[in-house]
């Protein structure tokens, strides 16, 4: 298992989540990205992003404008219901 670090301080919405979502493809199950932002928004938009894709995220972070989230990586996204 590894831990990828991604640094998107200084990023607005919606540049964090989505530059987080192409990060996430490139990696194998099992392995960790780590990812600092700045924005305020990211606290919202990531974690709703993971519910998307099924990963998890482990530890969310935040300490004098700084936000870390550290996401594992799942086996594949979560299937949604026919309905």
């Amino acid at each position: 298992m590894t831990t990828t670090k991604l640094d998107l301080a200084g990023l607005k919405c919606p540049l964090p989540a989505l530059k987080t979502r192409r990060a996430l493809k490139t990696l194998p199950p099992g392995d960790r990205l780590e990812v600092l932002c700045t924005d305020p928004l990211s606290v919202i938009d990531i974690p709703n992003l993971i519910r998307e894709t099924g990963d998890k995220v482990e530890i969310t972070e935040r300490s004098q404008g700084r936000i870390v989230f550290l996401i594992e990586k799942a086996n594949g996204p979560i299937e949604k219901p026919n309905v």
